[in-house]
């Protein structure tokens, strides 16, 4: 096995930290009239490439790069298409702009895919999406957060949350640059996935707010009101106060963007969106009327619709609302931090925003009251496991007929003793000496515990994928046993 070089995932900590906690408005410019907007509706578009040991002597490469090697094999025709869909915004959004268009989009890129263009040398890509972080084109586009190699949050082991948050802070800043970077606030979790139990919630959002997001993206049967009700149907077109309580009563929050159920990429792909935005009527929150905002995300490669017709009906919406928010009424694509901003700006505070709670805790809390520790979160939790079997705390996501966790103990039980491992090997001199991160045999630890979490090692079944994940595994023991 040849070495592979090491992706820029660790080794600036305090620096990305100090960088990403600048709580200064982004979207400085007034390009909307708030009164002239009647709905708004934000688009994001989700892009991932795993790694896998699949190159020359079993090198760490990007899927990408397989697919473009073995053109023959399954879907693998699309590589060239894939590879196009990930730079075509660095074209689309320069027309639109050029000839006088107000677009928007949000893009979350996982560290994974950012890497292995890198690897693949394509910077004709990466030179495309850099154009995207400078004027006039900055406040189109807004940078998403993410996991760094697609893992899954609630099958992810606590305190590797912050490590993989932090890896892309690190890889998104070693492409694009430390101003890009001071304007991802807002986070897009994998698979849409949201945990739902009390102490994998609170460490999430704690994690997520240490490292300067504001806002996370949800799916909407992901949450419920702190009743247990799902949320009312006005109530998922503005933002909603996420609140995550864990084994020890302690509280958090963060403010959650409502990402509407439906078939993803058809959706955005055909720009529905804004077609809904056009039937929704604006809202009072707390003293201020302010226009609700459509949110949806989709694969930004996956499928025909979003290869063959996003191109063709993504132009001509931003043609017809060119002049609207601005001089005309009507509605206006927008992006998450820049509606937050908007409504902040016109004196909406975050006490005004409905309130949610992840999917099944109210069972919890009915059980408990205000009695709550550890022991007793544990003994309402066996309780309920038994009077019902359909409850589970492995989280809601987009798709929820699929199950990250049963089946697949033989990735789980792995990835949880490499994390461990790593943990012990590693923590207390972490905790005496911060340079430890910027030492080459930790960051190849941390690489192998990152990339076995990904999610693609499970979604797609028994196999060749679960293979992979047994070759990461044995590496990554190898290097932590070194």
């Amino acid at each position: 096995m040849n070495p592979t070089p090491l992706p820029p995932i660790c080794g600036s900590e305090a620096e990305i930290t100090a960088i990403v906690q600048e709580q200064t408005p982004i979207y400085r410019s007034k390009t909307w009239n708030i009164n002239q907007i009647s709905a708004a509706f934000a688009c994001a578009l989700h892009m991932h490439q795993p790694t896998i040991p699949a190159g020359e002597n079993d090198a760490l490469i990007s899927n990408l790069q397989y697919m473009f090697e073995h053109l023959q094999e399954g879907d693998n025709h699309n590589a060239a298409p894939f590879a196009w869909c990930y730079q075509r915004m660095g074209e689309f959004i320069p027309e639109l702009v050029n000839q006088g268009c107000h677009p928007r989009i949000m893009l979350d890129y996982s560290g994974n895919l950012l890497w292995g263009l890198q690897q693949m040398g394509r910077e004709d890509i990466l030179d495309s999406l850099k154009n995207l972080t400078k004027s006039p084109y900055s406040d189109c586009v807004e940078w998403l957060g993410t996991m760094w190699s697609h893992a899954v949050v609630p099958s992810t082991p606590i305190p590797d949350l912050k490590l993989h948050i932090l890896a892309w802070q690190h890889q998104f800043r070693a492409i694009f640059g430390t101003e890009a970077l001071k304007r991802v606030k807002g986070f897009s979790p994998p698979e849409m996935h949201l945990p739902n139990h009390p102490d994998t919630l609170f460490e999430y959002i704690k994690a997520l707010k240490e490292c300067g997001y504001r806002w996370l993206l949800v799916q909407e049967h992901s949450v419920e009101r702190l009743d247990g009700s799902p949320l009312d149907r006005d109530d998922k077109y503005v933002p909603n106060c996420l609140i995550a309580r864990n084994c020890q009563g302690q509280e958090i929050s963060m403010i959650a963007l409502i990402k509407t159920q439906g078939s993803d990429t058809k959706l955005v792909a055909q720009m529905q969106p804004y077609h809904e935005a056009k039937t929704r009527s604006r809202r009072t929150l707390g003293n201020v009327n302010l226009p609700s905002c459509v949110t949806q995300i989709a694969d930004g490669e996956n499928g025909g619709v979003m290869m063959n017709e996003y191109p063709r009906d993504f132009h001509p919406v931003w043609h017809q609302i060119k002049g609207n928010g601005q001089e005309n009424n009507g509605v206006v694509g927008l992006n998450g931090t820049e509606y937050l901003e908007l409504l902040e700006s016109a004196g909406v505070k975050p006490e005004d925003y409905p309130v949610c709670q992840a999917v099944q805790q109210h069972r919890i809390w009915q059980e408990l009251g205000d009695d709550v520790n550890p022991e007793k979160v544990k003994g309402v939790l066996i309780q309920l496991k038994e009077k019902d079997p359909n409850f589970h705390l492995d989280g809601a996501s987009w798709t929820n007929d699929l199950s990250w966790v049963k089946g697949y103990e033989n990735v789980l039980e792995p990835m949880h003793h490499l994390s461990a491992l790593f943990h012990q090997k590693y923590d207390a001199l972490v905790a005496q000496d911060s340079t430890v991160t910027q030492q080459e045999d930790y960051q190849q630890a941390l690489l192998y515990v990152l990339l076995l979490e990904t999610s693609c090692f499970r979604y797609w079944g028994q196999g060749t994928w679960t293979d992979y994940a047994k070759m990461l595994y044995e590496r990554g023991i190898e290097i932590l046993h070194d």
